[in-house]
Formats: C-alpha cells, structure tokens, sequence
C-alpha cells in the first residue's frame, strides 16, 4: 500500500503539470482578454480611455508577454501560493477566494452530512424492507428529488419561507446582520438562513444516494454468501453490517474523488438564485468576463482536488474492503 501511495503522488505532478496547461489554454480560447472585456465596460458608460492606459494595463498584468511567459509566470506564482490579481475585482485573488472559502465549505458540507445522515439509513431500511410501504414512500420521493431541479426548490423555499414565516431566506444573514461584527446572535442568525441552501443542494445528492444504496444492498444480499450465513443462523443485522453493507458502500467511498472540488465550487446556480456569498459565482463571473489568474486559479485548485480526493477514495477502498489489494 505505501509503494503504491508513492507511485500515485508521483504520478500527480505530471498529472497536474498537464492539467495546468489545459487550463492556460481553456481560458485563453475565447477571443479578447479581460482588458478587452474591461474597456469595453468603460466605454459603454461613456468613460474614456487613453492609448497610454491601456498599454500599461496590459504591461501590468503581462498581457504583451508571449503566451508561454504568461503560464510560467502565472504556474510559478500559484506554486508559490500567489494567485495573481483580478482586474474585475481590483485585488488580490488570494483575498477573493479566501473570504468566500470558509461559507462554501460551511454550506456544502452541512449538505453533504445531511446527505448521508437521511439518505444512507432510508436507502439501508428500502433494502431490508423491500416493497414496504417506507420503501415505496423512500422512492417516490427519490424521484421527485431527482426530477426537481435545485434553483426551482430554492425558488419554491424562498415563496414558502416568505410567505409562511415572513423571513427573506436570501442570503446566509438578515439585513441587520450582514455587515455586523461576528457575534453569539449573527450565528445563530446564519444558522436559521443555513437550513435552505443546505437542504436545497443536498436533495438531488440524496435522492441519488437513498437509490444507490437500496440497489447496491439488495444486490450484495441476494447472493449465496448472504443465504448461505442466513440458513447457518447468523443474526441478520450483524451479517448486513458486517459483509453487505461494507461491499455496498463502496460507491459512496470512490465519490469522495469529486466530493472535494464540489466543497469548492459549490451549486453555482443555487447560489445565485440565493444570493449565496461563496465561491461558485466568483467562478462563474471570472469565466464569464475572462478574468485570467481568477478563473485559471479556481479551475487549477478544482483539479489538484479532484486528483487527490481521487488518491483518497483509492485508500480508503482499499481499507473498507480487503478484496482489493494494490500491490
């Protein structure tokens, strides 16, 4: 197992190093710059500007350098940890990503948690319970989970929330909160705001798990070993947990490859319809306005995520289940 952990780390810098260049050449496709995209803002609210000013904006960020400058000095800076500068924003992508960082793991993870908290008993239950009337309830609102797109429930919590309770469930604060000093009352206000956008995120997760689990549990427990430890008097609880359970989990484990980078980007769409302050707009508007060292920094952090969420799951497989060796 260390032989191969080294081998994969290994493996990661080439992986990575390819990836990098990928990203570099993604973001430049589009014609333009973000420059282009900039100036043409300034114009169209009747601003003008000079030759000069535009030659040293695209001095200041390297835009006159050739393409190969531009991704070694954009590649060696993100080594570094020196993401570069937004010219969208005017600051520092450091700061961008750090201050919505901590919101979108609060919020996605409480989504993911919710997540296996409901999904991973209901899905247990379907299976050992098979055509039951919780199992028939469990799969009905699978589907319905799975047809609901998320922006519509966050429009749909939003009317409710309104309507019923007279709250505006937009945003993680109330208007009083929003720019005040962290306090015992600002958390427990995020708190009562954090219940819609986590529950609105993890339905389709959790419609997708209930269903997995139920179908990989019954396909583990129609097998002979499962008959075979049932006819010797095995205690049927103790045999799930132990045989089936652990093989039927092990999708939800090699998840956890694109569970990472998910943290991270989080639900673009349903945190624009919530006005949500995280990390998956930021992505959305740089890649939208070209912004080069903001959108290139957000997909190359995704990637080195996806990579070594990737080499986690593998051992973690490896640990849950002692058919797979990898030696």
């Amino acid at each position: 197992m260390l032989n191969y952990i080294i081998r994969r780390t290994l493996l990661m810098i080439p992986t990575l190093a390819i990836i990098s260049i990928l990203v570099f050449i993604i973001i430049q496709l589009p014609p333009g710059d973000i420059i282009t995209s900039r100036l043409q803002e300034l114009q169209a609210e009747g601003q003008e500007v000079s030759e000069e000013q535009i030659a040293a904006l695209r001095a200041r960020y390297n835009l006159n350098d050739p393409l190969v400058i531009q991704y070694f000095k954009w590649i060696s800076g993100f080594i570094q940890g020196d993401f570069g500068y937004s010219v969208m924003y005017g600051q520092s992508v450091n700061n961008l990503i750090w201050d919505r960082l901590g919101f979108t793991l609060l919020i996605t993870s409480t989504a993911t948690f919710l997540t296996w908290l409901v999904a991973l008993p209901i899905g247990i239950y379907s299976a050992l319970r098979q055509y039951s009337l919780l199992d028939y309830v469990a799969t009905l609102a699978a589907f319905v989970g799975l047809a609901t797109p998320n922006f519509l429930l966050a429009l749909v919590l939003m009317f409710l929330g309104y309507e019923w309770f007279g709250i505006a469930v937009g945003g993680l604060f109330s208007p009083e909160y929003a720019d005040a000093p962290w306090s015992w009352a600002k958390i427990v206000d995020l708190l009562g705001h954090l219940w819609i956008p986590a529950i609105v995120i993890g339905t389709a997760g959790m419609a997708a798990t209930m269903r997995v689990m139920r179908a990989n549990l019954l396909d583990e427990m129609g097998k002979p070993y499962v008959t075979t430890a049932l006819a010797k008097g095995l205690n049927p609880m103790r045999l799930v947990l132990k045989y089936p359970l652990r093989i039927a989990i092990n999708p939800f484990i090699s998840t956890i490859g694109w569970m990472l980078p998910a943290l991270i980007a989080g639900e673009v769409i349903t945190s624009v319809v919530l006005d949500l302050p995280t990390t998956g707009p930021l992505l959305l508007e740089s890649l939208m306005n070209q912004d080069m060292y903001l959108a290139g920094s957000f997909l190359l952090m995704l990637s080195v995520l996806t990579v070594l969420g990737t080499l986690i799951s593998d051992i973690l497989l490896a640990v849950a289940d002692p058919r797979i060796q990898y030696e």
